[in-house]
């Protein structure tokens, strides 16, 4: 392998990481592609049968493969999401809206808080 090949790679490597990263931060393509490629499993059924690749080793074992991939992403994608959760609501059980909204309100209005009775009297 020469020095020129082990620069490609490199290059190659880095652009499927970036590539890879950019489609994990998309919920709408992740949720794109895991409908069509559950459309083409489903499509892949009648096709099995009809080939007689159900009879196939090779092809069951790799149909199985899959669907171990397949699992364990969905798991790891559905905890991912509930980590991502879990920080959002201690971050708003640490630093409420109301109290976001109120900071606010003070910073960039003259509201002043009352002086005297906390009662407001009618006269």
């Amino acid at each position: 392998m020469s020095r020129g090949d082990v620069h490609w790679n490199g290059v190659l490597v880095a652009v499927m990481k970036s590539l890879w990263a950019s489609i994990q931060g998309d919920p709408v393509f992740m949720r794109r592609v895991n409908g069509w490629l559950t459309i083409f499993w489903i499509l892949m059924i009648p096709f099995s049968i009809f080939f007689g690749l159900l009879s196939s080793v090779s092809y069951v074992s790799a149909l199985s493969l899959w669907a171990l991939v397949s699992g364990h992403w969905s798991a790891w994608q559905a905890a991912r999401v509930e980590v991502e959760q879990m920080a959002e609501a201690k971050e708003l059980e640490d630093n409420p809206i109301e109290e976001r909204v109120v900071e606010k309100l003070i910073e960039q209005t003259d509201v002043a808080p009352a002086s005297g009775d906390s009662t407001a009297s009618a006269t």
